[in-house]
């Protein structure tokens, strides 16, 4: 039942992360730059501490007596897992949510699910699994089989990516040579960037992973206020969350702001010729719909333990559906069947290596 409850939790996630950008389609006339900060003053800063102090008591004495290590590798891997979430935001901007999203996840998926096992590989400890576990017993390497067969899926939608771009580039308007998506289409700068954003917002593991003593004082006072529990702590996560977002503030704070130097945005939060609060509006639903993706991230990894199964299940969901938001934001409309099947595909062999990671997950 913990593995059902687990993956169920973790589609929860994905469908918060593949779908959250949709809400920042309806903000008009602020620059990337700007609505990018704004959604994330809530997903970085606002949200993770009102999540943290309605179900940890007393989080802030936890991060305050949790050893300076803990707290400062959990920040400078939010810092480099934040440079990764600046660069998704311009991958999908040049790829759109289906493409960038199927591109940079995937490899965040690898990296995320493979390095930190690696580690505990030359660094072994209690409750992790190393590479090798994973390699040399049948249920690792049934979830590795998943992974494989979820690389695949992201290959093949990059194959329709590519069929799409061709599309687009045949279509661009006569009069003015700009592509009739209302994505700005760029795809081999948007593969580069979402190559970067892939590997560096793996570091996210990495800081649940480096804060994972704060997690495990959080889950031991609960334990304590809850001795008849049978089960871990769902919220646990919660307050290793602020620690790892207070690095992707930063980040992102910077890299906003010299984007908004370049463009000569600053002064676009004081304009009154744009509906300032609906702006504002549906920057806090896409910030609070971004957080609640490692809020059900950590309920899940409850269920099923931190590792690679937890890691592949949420990367594969968060796929799956920002592909399907892509499908009904009309980012494929008036491309041909022979791409929109390839996508289709793509997507059926990401819910197959779904199906495949949860029975190896079942197994152990």
């Amino acid at each position: 039942m913990g593995v059902v409850l687990g993956i169920i939790f973790h589609f929860l996630g994905g469908f918060a992360s593949g779908s959250f950008y949709a809400p920042y389609k309806k903000v008009k006339g602020w620059s990337w730059e700007t609505f990018w900060l704004v959604g994330g003053l809530f997903s970085w800063l606002f949200v993770p501490f009102i999540a943290a102090w309605l179900t940890i008591p007393d989080f802030w004495s936890i991060i305050q007596s949790a050893d300076g290590n803990t707290v400062w590798y959990s920040y400078i891997f939010g810092i480099l897992w934040g440079i990764g979430g600046f660069t998704y935001g311009l991958g999908v901007r040049y790829l759109g949510v289906s493409l960038g999203s199927t591109i940079i996840l995937g490899l965040c998926m690898i990296f995320g699910a493979i390095l930190p096992s690696i580690y505990y590989n030359f660094n072994p400890s209690t409750g992790k699994d190393s590479f090798t576990d994973i390699a040399t017993n049948s249920w690792g390497q049934v979830v590795l089989l998943g992974m494989a067969v979820c690389v695949i899926g992201m290959i093949i939608c990059g194959k329709a990516g590519v069929l799409k771009e061709k599309q687009i580039g045949a279509t661009a308007d006569e009069s003015h040579g700009k592509a009739s998506d209302s994505t700005e289409f760029k795809f081999g700068l948007g593969l580069a960037v979402s190559i970067v954003s892939g590997i560096l917002s793996a570091c996210f593991n990495f800081g649940l992973e480096a804060g994972k003593p704060m997690a495990d004082a959080a889950n031991a006072a609960w334990k304590i206020a809850n001795p008849e529990a049978g089960h871990e702590f769902l919220f646990q996560n919660n307050v290793t969350y602020i620690v790892v977002l207070w690095g992707g503030l930063t980040s992102n704070a910077i890299g906003c702001f010299i984007l908004a130097g370049k463009n000569k945005s600053f002064g676009e939060y004081f304009k009154t010729n744009v509906p300032r609060l609906k702006n504002i509006i549906f920057c806090a639903i896409a910030g609070t719909m971004w957080y609640l993706q490692f809020f059900f991230y950590g309920m899940g990894e409850s269920k099923m333990g931190n590792g690679a199964s937890s890691w592949i299940l949420h990367m594969a969901f968060i796929i799956l559906i920002a592909n399907g938001v892509g499908l009904l934001l009309g980012e494929w409309k008036g491309v041909d069947k022979k791409a929109k099947n390839a996508l289709l595909l793509g997507i059926a062999v990401i819910i197959l290596s779904v199906i495949i990671v949860g029975i190896g997950n079942s197994l152990k």
